[in-house]
């Protein structure tokens, strides 16, 4: 495929560039670090982390109805602190996309499911403004993948017909719904295979 037909990278955050900040196994850590009942606390959890994600909610709500709706013997603080320090980054894969931006001048959207806290924390930390033109987070628009409505919108903020894009992402579902809407897309499984993957849309570091 000729390089030039891309004109913009979808990236999401987590599974590509940093971990996935809040999935199971950093819940499994919480239920070990702070003594949680693992049942209710995955019921509560799957109850209202959509609602959070999809910017519905703030952090505070989340973890008061899944965590602090009972006494303690540990702050919110402390709850919170972990969950965002559960965020570590994919190795070499922010540069790898940073050397990719500055060689190629791609606009770079990142369509991520992220709660507001959460992702503000990551771009922050991780410094995903230098990376990122465009933020497509479920927690400012107010969709979550695999909604098609969040890739509809990607494509036109950012101006992009969908196969002027190419969309990466960690989950195969994601991949599936982008591409059924004509994005070139394809599965982050690492950033060796992902590295194969872009030589083959011609972008070569």
């Amino acid at each position: 495929m000729d390089k030039k037909i891309i004109k913009s990278l979808f990236l999401d955050i987590g599974g590509v560039l940093i971990s996935n900040g809040w999935d199971r196994y950093a819940r499994q850590k919480a239920v070990k670090k702070f003594k949680l009942d693992p049942d209710e606390f995955s019921d509560r959890h799957g109850i209202f982390f959509e609602t959070y994600e999809a910017g519905k909610l703030t952090l505070k709500e989340y973890v008061t109805n899944v965590i602090f709706y009972e006494p303690r013997n540990f702050t919110e603080s402390e709850f919170t602190d972990f969950m965002f320090h559960q965020s570590m980054p994919v190795i070499d894969s922010i540069e790898y996309f940073m050397a990719i931006k500055k060689k190629y001048k791609l606009n770079i959207v990142a369509v991520s499911n992220e709660g507001r806290e959460m992702n503000e924390y990551r771009i922050r930390t991780f410094k995903l403004d230098k990376l990122f033109n465009t933020f497509i987070s479920s927690c400012y628009v107010h969709l979550r993948k695999p909604d098609k409505e969040i890739f509809r919108m990607a494509c036109d903020i950012s101006f992009t017909e969908p196969r002027h894009a190419l969309f990466i992402d960690d989950r195969l579902i994601h991949v599936q719904t982008a591409q059924s809407l004509g994005i070139n897309a394809f599965q982050f499984v690492n950033l060796k295979t992902t590295q194969k993957l872009m030589e083959g849309h011609g972008f070569i570091i």
